[in-house]
């Protein structure tokens, strides 16, 4: 198997990269956030890849971090999820964010990745709770009760969930629902 490939980048064809390893020019399929991460053409690249073998074709799946590239390893594993829609997901949320959604239990996050609807969310929620929050650190109480309301306000207000986590740190203990999504809010507004 292909762990790992350093090149050249020779070409930038999202969701396809081309690298020149000592003469030899892998197409390597990348989610959309290592394609992001990637410097300008000409340049060295490192990436962690992971070897898919079909009958009909040999697919280098390419992943900057080593998080990214054990959650595409783990979402393969999930009936009905290949590949290509494990891209998808990886394209549409980071790794971190996929494992809170997981660990929260939250189909609609998964959702909003094209090309997932919600039997296939609520199959991955099944199949991998437990398994990818635990693996990236995320606990289940990281965001509880009051704070998960204010954060459905949030994000339902057009805030990235990025934003909406951050500003729910801010907010105190034992404060209502009403409360905090006021204070986050003027949080945000800063």
């Amino acid at each position: 198997m292909i762990g790992r490939l350093t090149g050249t980048l020779f070409e930038k064809m999202p969701p396809r990269i081309g690298l020149d390893v000592q003469g030899v020019g892998y197409e390597i399929d990348v989610s959309m956030t290592t394609f992001y991460a990637l410097p300008e053409l000409g340049a060295q690249v490192t990436l962690l890849t992971h070897l898919t073998v079909r009958e009909d074709a040999h697919i280098l799946y390419g992943f900057s971090t080593a998080e990214e590239r054990a959650t595409f390893r783990e979402l393969i594993k999930v009936s009905g999820i290949g590949a290509r829609t494990a891209l998808a997901v990886l394209s549409g949320m980071s790794a971190t964010e996929l494992a809170q959604a997981i660990t929260l239990q939250e189909p609609a996050r998964l959702m909003r990745v094209p090309g997932i609807g919600k039997k296939t969310a609520e199959r991955l929620l099944l199949e991998m709770k437990g398994k990818l929050g635990a693996d990236l650190g995320v606990q289940p109480t990281s965001v509880a009760g009051t704070q998960n309301d204010v954060l459905h306000a949030l994000t339902a207000l057009g805030y990235s969930e990025r934003e909406a986590l951050s500003a729910l740190k801010g907010l105190p203990d034992g404060v209502s629902v009403s409360d905090g999504i006021r204070l986050a809010l003027k949080g945000l507004s800063r």
